[in-house]
């Protein structure tokens, strides 16, 4: 199984295989994974968690209990790569035309013998791990010694020569170990890539500061943010305008009977009304576009959000009395504060990275 995490300085992928098979093996892999994000969660350095996972293995197999061979990579966005392996495939690196086995050097924890690989990823470069599901495959049978590294590192190869895009390799390397296995070795393989590229970053601005002393240095701020940048509600556009000295229009071309209006400002890519769009847009987050039959702020939101890989909310913290005026709670609509904390949740369901700075 893998698992894997964004956080706003680095994403971190674990590749583990429960040592035998059946429930048991899946469960004690889950566990180690799971064990290994919380500790990075709580503040551990990669090779602090990594060591005490290892430590963890060593005592369980020492005691015949269920353990698990795990690799743990963490590539820094600035595509500085650590991966550190316990009794697991060493990674590979995967480029736009070929794929390299990285070189490993061995760290001794206790009795462990651990490996350690160290690279750095360019857009469209990648880190290939793998259980030994894989790299075993045909043992005693087509392959005799199994497919070994070499031999899947030779297929990746071939694979991305002949056209396949580096994204299809996990499922193609599957698919062959099981060839080469007949059949018998589906839940023994597991392939994960962490490929590299340039991320699609969305910064939203929605509601005033809390100090209006403040509106300038957020202003500029926000202006100054990488990507896409859009802001949601009236008030929190003038602001922006102010910062910029020219004034907010409305967008005529909107027609929607649903959807609040739009509005435009020069140098920013979307304007929408604030804290019913929010809503709007968070009821329909898991909604099939294709059933979207008209065009507005809501459905263009919508778009930006999902194909975003970093969203990044300016939240303003001022109150606004009319977010929690009657009207509000009898149409099920959310303050602007609640909204963005639930819109967050489910972009980091689907994978997103979120942050949230209140002002």
């Amino acid at each position: 199984m893998y698992a894997f995490e964004r956080t706003a300085t680095a994403t971190t992928l674990v590749c583990a295989d429960g040592i035998g098979s059946g429930i048991k093996a899946n469960v004690a892999a889950n566990m180690a994974a799971s064990r290994l994000l919380e500790l990075l969660r709580q503040g551990f350095s990669q090779r602090e968690a990594f060591s005490h996972v290892v430590q963890t293995m060593e005592d369980a197999k020492h005691a015949d209990l269920p353990y698990v061979a795990f690799s743990l990579a963490r590539i820094l966005n600035g595509g500085e790569t650590t991966v550190l392996s316990y009794e697991a495939p060493g990674p590979l690196l995967v480029g736009r035309r070929h794929t390299a086995i990285l070189p490993q050097h061995n760290v001794m924890l206790g009795a462990a013998l651990t490996l350690e690989s160290n690279c750095h990823l360019e857009p469209g470069e990648g880190i290939l791990l793998m259980t030994d599901g894989i790299t075993q495959a045909g043992l005693g049978g087509s392959t005799r010694g199994g497919w070994k590294l070499e031999g899947a590192t030779r297929h990746a190869t071939d694979l991305l020569a002949n056209g396949v895009p580096p994204d299809s390799l996990p499922a193609r390397m599957n698919q062959r170990a099981v060839q080469l296995s007949a059949g018998t070795a589906g839940d023994d393989c597991t392939t994960v890539l962490a490929l590299c590229r340039l991320g699609k970053v969305v910064t939203v601005f929605t509601g005033p500061p809390v100090d209006a002393k403040k509106d300038r240095e957020v202003a500029r701020n926000f202006l100054a943010a990488e990507g896409t940048r859009v802001i949601c509600g009236a008030t929190t556009a003038d602001i922006i305008a102010r910062y910029l000295g020219t004034k907010v229009t409305i967008d005529r071309s909107s027609q929607s009977m649903l959807a609040p209006p739009g509005y435009l400002l020069d140098g920013i890519d979307l304007v929408t009304e604030g804290s019913v769009t929010l809503n709007q847009v968070y009821n329909v987050l898991d909604v099939d576009p294709s059933q979207f039959d008209e065009d507005s702020g809501v459905t263009s939101l919508y778009e930006l959000l999902v194909h975003a890989d970093r969203v990044n909310f300016i939240l303003g913290t001022a109150q606004n009395p009319a977010n929690w005026h009657i009207s509000f709670q009898q149409r099920g609509l959310l303050p602007r504060t609640k909204i963005v904390e639930l819109l967050a949740d489910k972009l980091r369901e689907a994978g997103k990275l979120v942050v949230i700075q209140r002002v």
